[in-house]
């Protein structure tokens, strides 16, 4: 423990299946006169109840629908420019990762003379005068309760973080039904994306008491639920597992962070517009392998957390870890190799350069991660 542990929980948590439904009276009796309602077009039909109910209570609503990818600089400022002047004074953001991240920052910029510039890196911004609502509709990217959101920088097609407890939601309902319809292949990016989250924060040099219990039992719920899940995606209680998992990787986020796979994605994303979960999937074997000698007994618990049985001393059940996560991938059916992906090899150097400057999350690896270094796990992943 050697540095002070700050945690920023949301205001209020709301759990369970269905339980969407309670979200809508909640509102209402918020009494807003506007709400803006960031979120994904499949995602209408299942807000339509919700979207009415506040209109019959003679509540404003704006419904946007704009993000549909990672989001850019360029992205969110334009949307700033179309619900400024509706001046909402509660959003509610709805979807995966992407859409929760933009609703958070919305709801930071309203009423804020800080420009997007102004609030980049760790606790800059100043505030936030809107009430926030995080609904997720993935189980991945913890951002519902995390204080992060990370953007595209157009100038150097660099993903950029804005961190502050001001992110963090005032409400998060977390409702494992609004996961049944996401697709296998998303299901498997953001159920890995949501393991990682785990596995760095307990991997992490300053890893925390607090949060390793977070830490664990997500592990522990996603490895044991993220293959039925994605191989039969009405199963409710699969999905109720991973959805829980991924909000205490998202409680790790904030106190603790990620690390290493996490920098070292980064420009898979950002140069090769691939999917957030899908990057880390395809790094987390080989940084972990990177990683062992470093810190063998925490990656030993790893790996017990996994399911894996222990070995004659941690640096064998460490390795079993590692395995674990091969097979978990496998059996995902999420490409394995950089070269599944069509990322060419001639990329490397620059990619480990653009991976460098993510220095807010490298500082967390427990091994250093030199240019050389990053070059031999791109390598590796090849």
């Amino acid at each position: 423990m050697t540095q002070e542990l700050k945690i920023h929980f949301p205001g209020k948590l709301v759990f369970g299946k269905g339980s969407l439904g309670s979200l809508t009276d909640e509102l209402v009796q918020l009494s807003p006169k506007k709400v803006l309602i960031v979120t994904i077009s499949p995602l209408l039909d299942q807000l339509k109840r919700l979207i009415d109910t506040l209109e019959a209570s003679e509540i404003g609503v704006w419904v946007d629908t704009s993000i549909v990818q990672e989001p850019s600089f360029t992205d969110f400022e334009k949307l700033m420019k179309i619900v400024s002047p509706f001046n909402p004074d509660l959003v509610l953001g709805i979807g995966g990762g992407s859409v929760l991240d933009v609703a958070k920052l919305v709801a930071a910029q309203l009423d804020n003379d800080q420009s997007l510039s102004d609030i980049l890196g760790i606790g800059n911004l100043k505030g936030r005068s809107k009430k926030l609502v995080c609904v997720p509709a993935t189980s991945g990217t913890g951002s519902e309760a995390s204080p992060n959101a990370i953007l595209v920088d157009d100038a150097d097609n660099q993903k950029k973080g804005i961190i502050s407890p001001f992110l963090v939601p005032d409400i998060v309902y977390v409702d494992p039904l609004l996961t049944i319809s996401v697709p296998a292949s998303i299901t498997a990016a953001t159920g890995i994306d949501a393991l990682t989250h785990c596995l760095e924060a307990y991997t992490n040099k300053f890893a925390q008491p607090f949060i390793d219990m977070y830490a664990v039992e997500g592990m522990r719920l996603i490895a044991a639920n993220i293959v039925q899940a994605v191989r039969n995606g009405a199963d409710q209680e699969a999905r109720t597992n991973v959805a829980m998992g991924s909000l205490l990787g998202g409680f790790c986020l904030g106190p603790v962070n990620t690390a290493g796979v996490h920098a070292l994605s980064y420009p898979l994303g950002s140069t090769f517009h691939l999917a957030h979960g899908l990057s880390n999937a395809l790094l987390l074997p080989y940084v972990m392998e990177f990683n062992i000698p470093a810190a063998v007994c925490r990656y030993a618990q790893v790996a017990l957390a996994l399911g894996c049985e222990r070995g004659k001393d941690d640096a064998e059940t460490a390795a079993k870890g590692v395995r674990k996560i091969n097979e978990l991938i496998h059996e995902c059916g999420i490409p394995a190799r950089l070269r599944d992906v069509n990322i060419p090899k001639e990329a490397i150097p620059q990619m480990a350069d653009d991976a460098l400057k993510i220095t807010r999350l490298l500082k967390n690896n427990p091994r250093e991660i030199t240019r050389d270094d990053a070059i031999a796990i791109y390598t590796a992943a090849y």
